[in-house]
């Protein structure tokens, strides 16, 4: 327990050392001696990323970071303010630094944002604009089977595109959830968005082929399986823990993803993040602890302390003073560490556990 509780107070120091003076939050301060000089650059800012770091930091009653945050995106995300959508990842002024539509940031913000005033939605309107415009975004851009433009996964590996009537299943939970928390903090301009989380509604149970949901639905069918469907269950609430569609996807990623303990993202994954000499070297993904996280709080939402505790405690006794993107099983490839992400997800998963 005690160690447990020092790392969630590095965790808030490792959240503090992100946050910069103009609310961005970047996914990694790589201008930090801890940081090593082998891992990608991460000095960005992914509002979906910031999202998770939200939450955490509601729970760790840390202050002032998610207003921050959220005034950074309405203010500074270059486009937003005009188009309601979040694009890729960007430089921390706010000009974009990759052009590729991620439906589900915008969906990300607006659950971190009633997240963050769920206690009183009336607190929310201090974000009004940024509420009304991330709706609005989505449901525009919405054409009642898919984006009409050519959407990016979580993962920025996949396109999904109008033609091909295609969605990720990730991408609509975080979606779905956005409009309706968006819903709940402006009722009386809810109605449009509450119609459109319907429709995706029910274009993501089109989702569930072959006992499992799939990566992505469309004219063609991604039926691999991605550990970021868990996001179905947390943090987005669309179906309950132990719904048969939940519990058998869940059979599939242990089966498929699982290995020795540690959870990858899909199958055949080969992303590292190792550079040498400004190249990117790919020699295999490892394990990311957010999905064992994600994993324990999964099997905790169960009631199963012990398969909770077991994803929980892979990652703790595997990592020093700082949480990675990525667990290897060789100490030849290095991860970017800490990342926010991890961090944030560490919180989480602590609390669902009882340990904050």
């Amino acid at each position: 327990m005690l160690q447990i509780k020092n790392l969630l107070d590095i965790s808030a120091e490792v959240i503090a050392d992100g946050c910069l003076e103009n609310g961005a939050i970047v996914a990694a301060n790589a201008f930090k001696d801890y940081y090593p000089m082998e891992a990608k650059n991460y000095f960005y800012v992914w509002p979906r990323d910031c999202s998770y770091v939200s939450i955490a930091s509601d729970i760790l009653g840390l202050q002032n970071i998610q207003e921050n945050i959220f005034n950074w995106c309405l203010k500074r995300a270059e486009s937003f303010y005009d188009t309601g959508l979040f694009f890729g990842k960007y430089y921390v002024n706010g000009l974009k630094a990759h052009n590729g539509f991620q439906p589900d940031q915008t969906g990300s913000v607006l659950f971190a944002l009633w997240h963050h005033y769920q206690d009183n939605l009336e607190d929310a309107m201090e974000f009004e604009d940024l509420i009304k415009k991330g709706a609005e975004g989505l449901a525009r851009s919405w054409n009642g089977k898919c984006f009409d433009l050519v959407a990016t996964d979580l993962w920025e590996e996949r396109l999904a595109f109008p033609d091909l009537a295609e969605n990720f299943t990730y991408s609509l939970a975080a979606c779905i959830r956005g409009l309706e928390c968006a819903s709940e903090m402006i009722p009386k301009e809810s109605e449009k968005w509450r119609e459109v989380a319907e429709e995706m509604r029910s274009r993501l149970d089109k989702h569930f082929i072959d006992g499992h949901f799939v990566r992505s639905y469309g004219k063609l069918i991604d039926r691999r399986i991605d550990a970021s469907v868990l996001g179905l269950v947390y943090p987005f609430a669309i179906c309950e823990p132990n719904d048969p569609r939940i519990t058998s996807t869940v059979e599939e990623i242990e089966r498929c993803l699982v290995v020795d303990g540690g959870v990858h993202r899909y199958e055949h994954d080969e992303y590292d993040g190792w550079m040498f000499e400004g190249m990117h070297r790919k020699k295999g993904a490892g394990a990311w602890p957010i999905l064992n996280f994600w994993l324990s709080i999964y099997w905790a939402q169960r009631g199963d302390a012990t398969r909770a505790r077991k994803y929980f405690d892979w990652v703790f006794e595997r990592s020093g003073r700082h949480l990675p993107e990525q667990i290897f099983d060789n100490d030849i490839q290095v991860s970017v560490s800490p990342l926010l992400w991890s961090h944030a997800m560490f919180v989480i998963a602590s609390s669902f556990l009882r340990h904050k």
